[in-house]
């Protein structure tokens, strides 16, 4: 594989943080070089001018972070294009620097709250898409009292379980295959109030998906996505 490809690669683990969803499947990725030197420049664009700058910041400063972890890669240099504070993030990006300091005086702390927040709303999307799957074959205890073990290897189980290793909720094979936000097993007389709630998340999580892929095509009509994302 071309350092290219591995490069592209990395980027397809840096998550939207608001629709869990990989930068490159987006489209947000508008650009990738790589020089014989092994030095990276990507290009990254938003659905508007506006996307808020925390989100903005995390994406760009993730996407410098898993390039720079690839081996054989050089300097790295993320860009974000036409932002409204695309300025003080790509300055404060290229020197490491975290977002209060792209913003002196306008914020407090990092984004760890923030990114800790949409982890638990994407894990409560992701999970009751499984559940639903589960329901067309096993009633609620059934699926209650499930493991992780007994769940097929999905890309959807494997998000989840990613998920609940960066929340550190349990994550291990004999763990429930469903869990709450404290981690512990959803009771099968909770579950239908769970899942109809769960679905609401997951909805938003789609929809919201859609709107940024419809508002980046009317914005970049005559600029689809430059890489290919490998499969």
């Amino acid at each position: 594989m071309s350092l290219r490809a591995r490069v592209l690669d990395a980027l397809g683990e840096v998550i939207d943080p608001e629709l869990d969803e990989p930068v490159t499947t987006l489209g947000f990725v508008s650009s990738c070089e790589v020089s014989a030197a092994g030095d990276v420049t990507v290009h990254l664009r938003l659905p508007t001018p506006q996307c808020a700058p925390n989100f903005a910041f995390l994406m760009a400063s993730d996407a410098r972070t898993a390039v720079g972890r690839v081996p054989g890669v050089g300097a790295v240099e993320v860009v974000l294009d036409d932002h409204f504070t695309g300025a003080e993030i790509n300055a404060a990006v290229a020197r490491g620097a975290g977002f209060g300091d792209a913003f002196p005086g306008e914020t407090r702390g990092d984004l760890a709250a923030l990114r800790t927040l949409f982890r638990r709303k994407a894990l409560v999307g992701r999970q009751a898409r499984i559940c639903q799957a589960l329901a067309a074959d096993h009633d609620d205890a059934t699926i209650c009292a499930m493991r992780i073990d007994e769940l097929a290897p999905t890309p959807e189980v494997e998000r989840c379980l990613q998920l609940r290793r960066e929340l550190g909720l349990p994550h291990g094979g004999d763990a429930p295959a469903l869990v709450a936000g404290d981690g512990s097993a959803i009771e099968p007389d909770q579950l239908r109030m769970w899942l109809r709630k769960a679905r609401l998340m997951t909805l938003s999580l789609e929809s919201n998906g859609e709107i940024c892929r419809a508002l980046l095509a009317v914005r970049y009509p005559d600029q689809p996505q430059e890489v290919e994302v490998p499969a």
